[in-house]
């Protein structure tokens, strides 16, 4: 958490959000029902935001930086 380059601002979570793109759902998270977004902030970064829509408010659950490791270039499919 201490390296500058993989801080995730608020301003970034708000333009993912914005962005209002879902890669996945998940209608029976434990949590209740969630999806991931993808998006692109102003600066080109390519963010994730797992998040709970609730009657009055969005539930952010996490925020990362998606790694080529796990996530084909696209960062929309999941390696297998």
């Amino acid at each position: 958490m201490n390296l500058a380059e993989r801080m995730i601002l608020r301003k970034e979570v708000c333009e993912v959000i914005e962005s209002d793109e879902v890669v996945e759902d998940y209608p029976n998270d434990p949590r209740g029902h969630s999806c991931l977004l993808i998006g692109r902030t102003r600066d080109g970064r390519i963010i994730h935001v797992v998040c709970v829509p609730k009657e009055d408010y969005l539930a952010v659950v996490t925020v990362y930086s998606p790694s080529l490791l796990e996530w084909e270039p696209d960062f929309k499919t999941r390696r297998r």
